[in-house]
């Protein structure tokens, strides 16, 4: 890499490191150091293929995708990370939003990597049911079933959240 490239290189890193951290702090169910990993290793995955990259961003979130599929297909699972119940329901008003962002957190990270993976494609980023099937190297079927599940899962975990999920299913 030259000067140049290098520079360029560090620039990204810079301006589109905390977008792409928010998506890794999703995918890892809200483990901060598993989204740190993530990130790393999708930008030095990345630095090895700079000059040849059209569009790094889309480049380094492909790899974040991967790298956490990979992650939940490995036979040695990483154990499950231990969270306080949610707090109680909270009054309308203008914390509320931002309690029900940290009982969502608290839920996604109680499902599986996998059910986690295709609800932050499918809903945070928007993908398609085929986009994330193409992603995820599953069928369709599989990502609208997973979802299906998922959202289920988190309506049992968190019920203050079901209000939320019904705009989604």
């Amino acid at each position: 890499m030259d000067a140049a490239q290098e520079r360029g290189f560090r620039e990204f890193v810079s301006t589109r490191s905390p977008a792409l951290m928010r998506l890794g702090y999703l995918l890892a169910g809200g483990d901060q150091h598993a989204a740190e990993d993530l990130l790393q290793a999708a930008l030095a995955k990345l630095a090895a293929k700079w000059a040849r990259v059209d569009s790094p961003e889309a480049y380094v979130r492909q790899i974040m995708y991967r790298q956490q599929v990979s992650w939940w297909r490995t036979a040695g699972r990483r154990g499950e990370v231990v969270q306080a119940e949610p707090p109680e329901r909270a009054q309308e008003g203008p914390a509320h939003r931002s309690e029900l962002r940290m009982v969502l957190r608290a839920a996604l990270s109680k499902l599986t990597p996998r059910q986690r993976t295709v609800l932050v494609l499918r809903y945070f980023e928007d993908l398609t049911d085929q986009q994330v099937a193409r992603e995820l190297g599953v069928s369709v079927g599989t990502v609208r079933s997973t979802a299906h599940r998922s959202l289920a899962r988190l309506r049992e975990i968190a019920p203050e959240l079901a209000k939320e999920l019904e705009t989604v299913a």
